[in-house]
């Protein structure tokens, strides 16, 4: 699978100056991960594979569960065709759009990741790096400042940050303060950890109405986004009577204990749909 090109030398331009800042650039490099229940604020960052696109060894099967195992499961994409940003409205209107799926035709779909505090496996950052996953991680903030270092690995490895609220509380029916306050608080702390400002809203429990959608927008969402389908302990939950991937759809999990079965579950969904994952901040600009 093949991610944006220019994201992924991104990503490494930020690598690079993580070593430099860190003291890195001496010694071996490999992997470097952090402890799911133990944040360490001071470990050093993410060092990724040197060869991304590495398989196991074709003279041994890895074992079922392992790294390796989830690399030799990934399906075979084809490039992503150069994405074409969907339309946005009129700045003056002064809410965001909301979509259950992007207006789209291109043959893509999307991989995104909620929450943040319930678990965080610790090969999550390597599978993203090596398989070429997209994914767009909408973090709680409190999760976020309690485990920078984590999602920070998945950042590195090509992942984007996105805004979920601060206390994870359903803004439907709430006061257009109190909304405010949860949705442009947590984009100001998410900015400051991982040094970009949110551009995409997710509600809670995917819970809005009309003042949401402008709290997003004065807070500089420029789009709310639900899901079109879920993905559970390796399996797809579709919403739709056809039960397959279409163009422009959103999967939705979780960080949860079973999140690379959850990974590996939609990028097969999405294959058997003759699609390609793509990165939902390329089509939203």
């Amino acid at each position: 699978m093949s991610a944006t090109p220019a994201r992924r030398s991104l990503a490494a331009v930020t690598l690079l100056a993580l070593l430099v800042l860190s003291g890195c650039t001496t010694g071996p490099a490999h992997a470097r991960r952090i402890s799911a229940h133990q944040p360490t604020p001071s470990a050093s960052p993410f060092v990724p594979s040197t060869s991304p696109s590495a398989s196991p060894s074709p003279t041994a099967k890895p074992a079922p569960g392992s790294l390796d195992w989830y690399l030799s499961q990934v399906p075979t994409f084809p490039e992503a065709p150069p994405p074409q940003p969907v339309p946005l409205p009129l700045p003056t209107t002064g809410a965001a759009p909301f979509w259950h799926r992007l207006p789209t035709d291109q043959k893509v779909a999307f991989i995104t990741i909620d929450d943040g505090g319930l678990a965080r496996p610790s090969e999550v950052a390597d599978f993203v790096w090596r398989a070429h996953i997209p994914v767009t991680m909408f973090l709680n903030s409190p999760a976020a400042e309690e485990y920078p270092e984590y999602f920070r690995q998945i950042q590195v490895a090509g992942g984007v940050v996105e805004n979920h609220t601060i206390n994870h509380n359903s803004l439907a029916g709430r006061s257009y303060d109190y909304q405010k306050r949860e949705i442009c608080g947590a984009a100001d702390r998410l900015e400051a950890l991982f040094g970009r400002r949110a551009t995409l809203f997710r509600p809670p429990f995917g819970e809005h109405d009309s003042t949401t959608l402008r709290a997003a927008h004065d807070c500089g969402a420029k789009a709310v986004v639900h899901w079109t389908e879920t993905v559970h302990e390796g399996k797809v939950r579709y919403q739709t009577p056809e039960k397959v991937v279409r163009p422009g759809d959103v999967l939705l999990m979780h960080f949860r204990p079973a999140l690379m079965d959850d990974l590996l579950a939609a990028l097969k969904a999405i294959h058997r749909a003759g699609l390609t994952p793509a990165l939902l901040e390329d089509y939203v600009l």
